[in-house]
């Protein structure tokens, strides 16, 4: 389990006593992640005022390099580090955003803010604990972040320490990246603490007693798990249980930390006196800032709590806010079925057209987009994205027209990829590319029309028109500069045009720009390999495992080229865990063969490199290992049919070479000779020279 402690009981004072019996490195904090508190990141906030001022007086570096994270997580920091929304959405104006985080964004802060806790560490020096309470009750950004600290192998001084109730830790709903449930019980020690012994808790006497313990309750946020507080607090009279939340509502408030508004004001608002009114403001604008900066989950819960007090008849702006953020903040999250219930009840509160294209474009990227693979639907896609364009070619209003005209196009042009169309996506972004710029002013709709161009230079990578589609992306980059995509998208059309040491520039620029993210370490690892830097390679792909333990191309990469390098042992492990997640990968088989095969475990290499042959009938490297194994063991006519496929699947000169090597031995000296001298065709070798004159002088050739 290693050194990290995972400590369950019902009560927080209860599992504070056991952890003061465990012999801890010293504590760096103690924090407590409730999300009642201030929703999102509340613990990671919490740790950053902490240590922020004397991270950056050690390491300047920190907040230029970590400013994404810091932001997101405690943005009352935002004076001590550079900005960090300056692409364009943030200057988009209202209704014009058409770009949003993806839901993986939580997972690369927790892997930046990892990093950035890694080097602070470092520069103190010595071993820390980090303890981190009511991990049970956080919000799913602090479980996010927990599961990064437990399962990173390059946090070497940091003990972490995670306090629980007893009931099982559940993951959010709808598509996560992490499961913290699985993370804990890989890698802490689970500890159940006993109830404390004390006195028999009788309940308040005196009715000043029971206000008091009532107000704690509430200044506690409903966050304290004592029985007696929750019992008076239930007890008061609802008149009176308002009054406390307004009063805690007003005293956060005035603490100008706007975290606090993403936690425990919305809470007191709504339970206070006018939930209607300052309880849906509240929660406005919390759910609008957390889904504006990619925290879906909690934007998610917020919204389907405001939905739960607004009052359509009364206030139809609201019911129609809440019901459009919350039905696509659910979709953003895979949690398809809720948002399609939203767009439904929406669809039948209403005859607005506008109304019903919104929703119509929501339904349809449900069906494109949101659903997972097996239940999409391409044609309901269609139908609906359809509708939605039929709508806005209705609309009274040319400017608004044309651009929801060319938004619903832009989304069928998405249907039209994932049906293999490329040709007719093309065409449509192109017209709608010529029909914003015809239409509309020159500043109107500056984010979807680079939006546009983004797309079209996917579809032509897509159709191989690289440098088309590397104009494009270039032109997005001029436009929008401080977006990472844009430029790893460009890294990525460089490398497939052969321009590696440009790609590794584009790559790092597109680093410098957000926090980690697994695929651009995975693709710099692969370009540096393709410049003769292995060594770069390797630390590429095993910090793309670092951030992505399931990536399994990277484990592939890697423990190919520590074969090549001629490190088994480190080769074999990572094959072993590769396919522990991916136990039919082709390429992790072959690996496996391979390796079986140094070890002279032939029986076993042939029955692995079968295997990949079954799985992958293309895949030379395995034809050409498993006919090497068949010559080994006298098998002439097996080896030359093995070597024949690999040949015809990778006309490599090694490959080439074995077989006329086995056709030499099979006698069949012409097709040996004309092996010999495909190889000598592009490599000056030797042994293929005398090879090949034997080969003639046995054909009575000279």
């Amino acid at each position: 389990m290693g050194k990290h402690h995972w400590i369950r009981a019902g009560r927080r004072r209860d599992r504070e006593l056991f952890r003061d019996r465990l012999a801890l490195p010293p504590v760096l904090a103690v924090l407590d992640a409730h999300r009642r508190l201030r929703g999102p990141y509340t613990a990671v906030g919490t740790l950053m005022r902490s240590i922020l001022p004397d991270a950056l007086r050690r390491l300047p570096r920190l907040g230029p390099e970590h400013n994404i994270e810091i932001l997101t997580t405690t943005p009352e920091l935002a004076h001590l580090v550079p900005p960090a929304w300056t692409t364009l959405e943030w200057a988009a104006g209202k209704g014009e955003r058409t770009r949003f985080y993806s839901r993986l964004h939580t997972l690369n802060i927790a892997n930046g803010l990892a990093e950035f806790l890694r080097d602070y560490l470092r520069e103190l020096g010595g071993t820390h604990t980090l303890v981190v309470e009511n991990v049970h009750e956080a919000d799913p950004t602090d479980q996010e972040f927990v599961a990064v600290l437990l399962r990173r192998g390059d946090l070497e001084g940091l003990t972490v320490v995670v306090g629980t109730g007893t009931d099982p830790v559940a993951d959010p709903p709808g598509e996560i990246t992490v499961s913290l449930a699985r993370i804990l019980g890989e890698h802490a020690e689970p500890l159940d603490a006993p109830p404390a012994e004390t006195p028999q808790e009788a309940p308040a006497g005196t009715e000043e007693e029971r206000a008091r313990l009532a107000r704690a309750y509430v200044e506690a946020d409903g966050c304290a798990d004592d029985p007696l507080l929750l019992e008076a607090y239930l007890a008061l009279p609802p008149g009176e249980r308002a009054r406390l939340h307004d009063e805690r509502a007003a005293v956060l408030a005035g603490q100008g930390e706007f975290s606090l508004l993403l936690g425990a004001v919305p809470y007191h608002a709504e339970h206070g006196g006018d939930p209607s009114g300052a309880g849906l403001a509240a929660l406005r604008t919390a759910m609008d800032h957390c889904r504006g900066i990619g925290l879906y989950q909690a934007a998610a819960d917020l919204g389907l709590r405001a939905r739960a007090i607004v009052d359509r008849s009364a206030q139809e702006e609201l019911w129609w806010h809440f019901a459009n953020a919350t039905g696509t903040t659910l979709a953003s999250l895979g949690r398809a079925d809720e948002a399609l219930a939203v767009y439904e009840e929406a669809r039948a509160a209403t005859d607005a057209p506008e109304a019903h294209m919104d929703l119509a474009y929501g339904t349809a990227m449900l069906y494109a987009r949101h659903y997972p693979e097996p239940r999409r639907d391409y044609r309901m896609a269609r139908a609906w994205m359809n509708t939605a364009i039929a709508i806005a070619s209705l609309l009274p209003d040319p400017s608004r027209r044309a651009f929801h005209s060319v938004f619903g196009h832009n989304g069928l042009a998405l249907v039209e990829v994932r049906q293999n169309r490329a040709t007719e996506a093309l065409r449509m972004l192109e017209e709608g590319i010529a029909r914003l710029d015809r239409e509309l002013g020159p500043d109107e709709h500056a984010l979807h029309r680079a939006v546009l161009r983004y797309n079209r230079a996917q579809v032509l990578g897509m159709m191989g028109r690289l440098e088309e589609s590397l104009r494009d992306y270039l032109s997005v980059v001029e436009l929008d500069p401080d977006f990472p995509e844009h430029h790893f998208n460009v890294g990525n059309i460089l490398r497939r045009l052969g321009r590696h040491e440009e790609a590794v520039a584009a790559y790092r620029e597109a680093l410098r720009l957000s926090p980690p993210f697994p695929e651009a370490y995975y693709n710099l690892g692969d370009t540096r390999l393709e410049l003769g830097d292995a060594q770069g390679a390797l630390e590429d792909f095993g910090y793309t495992l670092e951030l992505d333990p399931a990536h399994v191309d990277a484990r592939v990469n890697r423990a190919a080229l520590l074969q090549q390098l001629g490190r088994g042992e480190e080769a074999w492990r990572d094959v072993t865990a590769g396919l522990v997640l991916a136990p039919g990968n082709a390429h992790l088989l072959c690996l496996r063969g391979q390796l079986l095969a140094e070890r002279g475990e032939v029986d076993e290499a042939l029955r692995a490199l079968s295997e990949a042959l079954d799985r992958d009938g293309r895949l030379a490297e395995a034809w050409a290992l498993r006919g090497e194994l068949a010559y080994g063991g006298g098998d002439l006519e097996g080896a030359a049919r093995d070597l024949e496929r690999a040949v015809e699947l990778s006309d490599a000169p090694e490959v080439r070479f074995n077989r006329a090597v086995v056709y030499q031995e099979c006698g069949r000296y012409g097709e040996a000779v004309a092996d010999y001298e495909a190889v000598l065709a592009v490599a000056d070798d030797e042994e293929s020279r005398e090879r090949l004159s034997s080969c003639l002088v046995a054909l009575g050739r000279s």
